[in-house]
């Protein structure tokens, strides 16, 4: 009766139950059991049950024996290695072992219901592994992670990168204000404080951290860009922070000198009293600056016509001599400074003294110096000294009128330099009446520095040598010196000589001689400007990969537990791209970029870095007045121009004081001293310093001018300054004298754009939308094209894919259908994007066609179609794809 009651309840259930009967154990079980049974499946019934599970008889017997002594068994989880499916496996079971008694009262059997729980086991193990896999990615994760638990922000965990960061400090458990107190006072707990309260995610961008790295050591500035993301519970508030981030300190410094050294190459590159140019290998100018075509009289639209060429401007007589030069510049890349005739535009001719060097892209650049009056005055003293005997003995009757009238200084002396006569132009060039010369030494006269080669001059006219051109300082009268150039003969224990006034010529050397170290300069530059635009190329089809990528996982996962990670690894990617257009702006291949700017909040963001750049003895204050105007610059310039004024500021405050920046809204009349009018906003940078005198403020703003010692200034600061003030419009000027301290004004004009406006752009990003169509994307670099076909097949596209322009160029031939071309412009091949273009339009009229590159937009522009700058956001290329399709329809 009871084992009739079991199998009636064993086959009634889902549960897999069985019962072993008798002395034998005889093995009775219902359907759910048989598929724990595997193949011993249907031999298995009403056979002996440790028979049927012989592979683990060792380990059943005990359990089986207690249930036979009438003690019941229960077990959560027992491991059993079982050969139900014809090989070996681990099993895990939770099962119960209940004696079952006769009528009698004697243990008839038992009876167990069992679950198996192997794949559970298995699950649990697994998640285990991950657990322990994902912690020691964090550990080993290259920029600094770590989470902060309730609102006293515990630490919970930190990776190796933050402890690196923090100097291997002793944090784990600790509030973050016990742990790390030098940091109170910077805004980081403001900002933890801030996300936890409203659970806010927060982001900062380059935020100088001021750490305490070793124990005793004093604090260290470093630079990071970080995220607060909020931690909620299953409920919903708020219980702790992620923090992730890096150290981008030498970013920030490298990126500093960036901006330096471009300023210092733009600022090179327009003086206006050299004369620059650049030349193909075939001679034709391609580009001069306004000096040199003042110089030679051709205008620029005469530089684009083609009509600037070396064999244009050369006499015919010097076409040899110019062949050699430019023979040597390809053979050894510079020429050594050289004098030759130009002509004209109007056929005159002019001299000029230039030197050039050969650059990576078998250009040249050149520096040219007008030498043209240095040149005739020469020539005419050179005509003068080859003919001085032969004149001095045909026109004696002439002499006493050229001694009078002569602009050159003349002298007789003995040999041993006692003075016994001079010309009147000693008073009108030096200063000294005849009377205060004769008798004197002509040493008496020499600055020290040009004694001894004076002395050794005299001592070859005393051994009858003639001097030619010998150059050395005299004094003048007022205690100045000037420099002259001798020409002497030696007669009968006199020396006759005619001195000319060389001074301007000589401060013409030394201007080229600054001109040469400007090239050399320039060219390092323009040597490191090619290297950078190269890489900034490649990284962005780097940075628009990896872009891509975090898109299309954003599109196929709502995993919220990596929605911030992705957040993170966008910015990421977005500062990688305003980083990569530095570069592409530092290697000429991008221009200034204008935008609105609130001058209130871009200095008030600034006045941490002002600070810095002063000393404890400064002051800063800040005077705003209300509803101050946006204005249109560079946001790079404009932080530049007042860090220049903040740094010229500190330097006229040996002894302390204040700094004052002040800003108000100016409207100008027509009329205006200034030569403007219209809205503008007055931005004023005032100190308590030395103050300039007249002579300095009227060249102050002039490049490479500089009251500094040596090494201590480039004399760029102010005319950058004054270059973002006409670049935005407006100008600049000084209000300064000695004593009095300097107050610097820039008038920059206000932008024709509202701070709404601006606030809505931002606010408002495109959305992408399902499309449909045929794109035909031609992408060289296999991971963008990847990307970007997966995304426009999400987004409703066909898209037929190909590497390269050449191979694109057959399918528009032919009558396959598409409806959009998307071609990057930089490919290898014979075409490029531009070319494929320009055939699209040519085989197919009112093909849709959208060009992108990471290199430089104004190529592609100039074309007339609709260019995108990698790196690209997914949304903004389905966007631009939608509204070139609408533009063509239209």
């Amino acid at each position: 009766m009871p084992l009739r009651t079991l199998v009636s309840v064993m086959l009634g259930s889902r549960q897999p139950m069985f019962v072993a009967w008798g002395p034998t154990q005889t093995l009775l079980y219902n359907d759910a059991y048989a598929e724990i049974l595997g193949r011993k499946h249907p031999e298995a019934l009403g056979r002996p049950f440790l028979d049927v599970w012989s592979e683990i008889r060792n380990d059943l017997t005990p359990i089986v024996e207690q249930a036979y002594a009438g003690r019941a068994v229960h077990m959560d989880d027992i491991t059993l290695l079982m050969h139900r499916k014809g090989y070996p496996e681990e099993t895990h079971f939770a099962f119960s072992y209940t004696p079952v008694r006769d009528e009698t009262g004697a243990v008839a059997g038992f009876f167990c219901p069992c679950i198996e729980t192997t794949e559970e086991v298995f699950a649990k193990q697994r998640l285990a592994a991950e657990s322990n896999r994902l912690r020691e990615l964090f550990r080993q994760a290259p920029g600094f992670c770590y989470v902060w638990r309730g609102p006293e922000h515990v630490y919970e965990m930190a990776n190796d990168a933050y402890f690196q960061l923090v100097g291997h400090r002793d944090i784990i458990g600790k509030p973050a204000r016990e742990a790390l107190p030098e940091i109170e006072g910077q805004g980081f707990f403001d900002w933890a404080d801030q996300a936890y309260a409203t659970g806010e995610p927060f982001v900062g961008h380059g935020v100088p951290a001021k750490l305490q790295r070793s124990p005793g050591a004093p604090l260290e500035e470093r630079f990071v860009t970080f995220i607060f993301q909020p931690i909620r519970d299953a409920a919903g508030p708020v219980t702790g922070l992620f923090v992730q981030g890096s150290d981008v300190t030498e970013e920030k410094r490298a990126e500093a000198a960036l901006r330096a050294s471009e300023a210092r190459l733009r600022t090179a590159l327009e003086i206006k009293t050299v004369g620059a140019i650049y030349f193909d290998m075939e001679g034709r100018i391609t580009e001069a600056n306004e000096a040199f075509l003042a110089m030679s009289g051709y205008s620029r639209e005469d530089l684009f016509a083609g009509l600037l060429t070396w064999q244009r401007l050369t006499p015919p007589e010097w076409m040899g001599a110019s062949e050699k030069a430019f023979a040597e510049l390809k053979a050894v890349g510079q020429t050594t400074p050289y004098e030759k005739e130009y002509i004209r535009k109007d056929g005159t001719r002019w001299w000029a003294l230039f030197a050039a060097t050969m650059l990576d892209d078998s250009t040249a650049f050149e520096f040219v110096l007008d030498i043209t009056p240095t040149k005739r005055a020469e020539q005419a003293l050179w005509e003068l000294n080859a003919t001085l005997e032969t004149r001095i003995a045909e026109r004696t009757a002439e002499r006493d009128r050229m001694w009078r009238l002569s602009t050159d200084v003349m002298v007789v002396h003995r040999l041993d330099s006692t003075i016994t006569a001079v010309n009147p132009a000693w008073g009108t060039v030096l200063g000294w009446l005849e009377e205060d010369l004769l008798g004197q030494s002509s040493l008496h006269f020499i600055h020290p520095d040009d004694q001894e080669a004076t002395h050794a001059e005299n001592g070859l006219l005393a051994a009858g040598h003639t001097t030619k051109r010998f150059v050395n300082r005299l004094r003048h009268k007022d205690g100045s010196y000037r420099w002259i150039a001798w020409t002497a003969v030696p007669d009968a224990g006199l020396v006759h000589a005619v001195g000319r006034d060389v001074t301007a010529e000589k401060e013409r050397e030394e201007a080229l001689r600054q001109a040469e170290n400007q090239l050399r300069q320039a060219q390092k530059l323009e040597a490191v400007g090619q290297l950078t635009g190269g890489l900034a190329h490649d990284f962005n089809n780097l940075l628009q990969a990896l872009g891509g990528c975090l898109s299309m996982i954003r599109r196929r996962t709502n995993e919220q537990k990596v929605q911030p990670l992705l957040d993170a690894g966008e910015q990421a990617v977005d500062r990688g791209a305003k980083l990569v257009q530095q570069l592409m702006a530092f290697a000429r291949r991008e221009g200034l970029r204008p935008e609105p700017i609130d001058v209130r909040d871009r200095v008030l963001a600034m006045s941490t870095l002002l600070e810095r750049a002063l000393r404890a003895d400064i002051r800063l204050a800040t005077i705003f007045a209300p509803g101050l105007w946006l204005i249109e610059a560079d946001p790079t310039q404009f932080e530049l121009a007042l860090i220049n004024l903040a740094v010229n500021a500190r330097d006229a405050m040996p002894e302390g004081g204040r700094l004052t920046i002040e800003a108000e809204n100016v409207v100008l009349a027509p009329g205006d001293p200034t030569g403007l009018e219209g809205e503008f906003v007055r931005l004023s940078v005032s100190d308590v310093g030395l103050g300039m005198s007249a002579d300095v403020r009227a060249r102050a703003f002039d490049p490479f001018f500089t009251t500094k010692e040596v090494g201590k200034g480039s004399g760029l600061g102010l005319a950058q300054v004054y270059g973002l003030a006409r670049q935005a419009g407006g100008t600049a000027w000084i209000d300064s004298e000695p004593g009095r301290g300097t107050t610097v004004v820039l008038l920059l004009r206000r932008s024709v754009a509202s701070a709404g406006a601006v606030e809505e752009r931002a606010a408002c990003p495109a959305a992408a939308a399902q499309r449909s169509g045929r794109v035909l994307l031609v992408e060289d670099d296999p991971i963008v094209a990847s990307t970007v076909a997966a995304a426009l097949e999400d987004a409703g596209y066909e898209v037929t894919q190909v590497p390269t322009a050449d191979a694109a160029l057959p399918l528009l031939t032919s009558g396959a259908r598409i409806d959009l071309l998307f071609s990057d412009v930089v490919m290898p091949g014979r075409l490029n994007g531009v070319d494929l273009a320009r055939e699209a339009r040519r085989l197919r009229p009112g093909l849709p066609v959208v060009l992108t590159t990471g290199y430089s937009e104004k190529v592609a522009q100039a074309e007339g179609v609709r260019v995108l700058a990698k790196p690209y956001r997914i949304d903004d290329l389905i966007s631009m794809l939608t509204a070139a399709s609408s533009e063509t329809q239209t």
